[in-house]
């Protein structure tokens, strides 16, 4: 399977939490599972807020770029339209609301789930959770807006890059 984010064209493949093209970055990846999305990210000892847990501004990055790729991939579906194909959708956050429910260990895999909860012109809702060791330890709301014309590189395209294989 391809990613939701391998989708993203080069010019705008550079994001910290989900842009495959930044190397300091997560490279987060997100797939459909089923009516919902999923992706995985195991923390690293640098992404510590006290010894054995994870920083929260990390889990909010997690939340914040799962969202807008699960906005992207539900605007695609909602459309019967292939994530890639043009005119290409790509998301930005407009609001993020994070609630942590308890401390989230360093070390699990972690798991991240989404689902778009509404749909309306520019504009997805999307909740997303974080589990480790199969408990929610994070909960989200982000309002995802379609990026605007001001943000787009010149020739950005939806295709996915060369050499991505499903």
């Amino acid at each position: 399977m391809i990613a939701f984010q391998d989708y993203y064209p080069d010019d705008l493949a550079h994001c910290f939490g989900c842009g495959r093209l930044n190397a300091h970055g997560h490279q987060l990846k997100s797939y459909w599972d089923g009516d919902g999305t999923v992706a995985r990210f195991t923390p690293k000892p640098f992404h510590t807020a006290i010894p054995g847990f994870v920083n929260g501004g990390i889990l909010a990055s997690l939340i914040d770029c799962h969202a807008t790729g699960t906005a992207a991939a539900a605007a695609y579906r909602a459309e019967g339209r292939e994530i890639g194909t043009e005119p290409p959708h790509r998301f930005v956050t407009a609001s993020l609301g994070v609630d942590y429910l308890r401390p989230t260990p360093l070390g699990p895999e972690l798991t991240v789930r989404g689902r778009a909860t509404s749909i309306a012109g520019r504009k997805v809702i999307v909740e997303a959770s974080i589990l480790a060791l199969g408990e929610t330890t994070v909960r989200g709301e982000v309002v995802c807006v379609e990026l605007p014309a001001s943000m787009r590189p010149r020739g950005a395209a939806g295709a996915p890059r060369s050499g991505v294989s499903g």
